[in-house]
């Protein structure tokens, strides 16, 4: 089956929907370095399209450790449970960020799951994110706010 083509203009709908940040580690596009990758959540092989809702951002990390995976193993229950749907679930009810916002942290077998699968918490990107953080890059300032828009603490205490 020949890969589905993907214009720049449904790229810039893309970005501005995952706000220009991998949709999964939540890294913006304008400290990693490289251009984001654009990820089909459903993979073209699973018999995932190029629309809009199957589409996201994501880093070269994340992507390449998700491949075309839609389901992993929840590393606390044993139990295979699905990736984190960037268009379909809400990133804080699944995640949180630790370590003053070095580490990412999953809340439900969604969360630990990604986490685990995508390896989020590499030692090289931890590092990575501790000077992203002392410079003020990162998190992403949206992401110091929970669902109700009140302020939360990033270092886990």
């Amino acid at each position: 089956m020949p890969r589905q083509h993907i214009s720049r203009t449904q790229r810039l709908r893309v970005a501005a929907t995952a706000r220009n940040r991998c949709a999964y580690c939540h890294t913006a596009e304008r400290v990693i370095g490289p251009f984001l990758e654009i990820d089909h959540i459903v993979p073209e092989a699973a018999g995932g399209t190029a629309t809009d809702q199957n589409l996201t951002l994501a880093c070269p990390l994340c992507n390449s450790h998700k491949s075309d995976r839609t389901h992993a193993v929840d590393p606390e229950t044993g139990v295979l449970s699905p990736l984190f749907h960037p268009n379909g679930q809400v990133w804080h009810e699944h995640f949180e960020w630790t370590d003053k916002g070095a580490v990412v942290v999953g809340k439900t077998p969604v969360g630990r799951a990604t986490v685990a699968a995508l390896d989020l918490n590499h030692p090289d990107i931890v590092a990575t994110r501790r000077l992203w953080i002392a410079v003020g890059w990162h998190p992403p300032v949206d992401d110091l706010r929970d669902a109700g828009g009140r302020a939360v603490n990033p270092s886990g205490a």
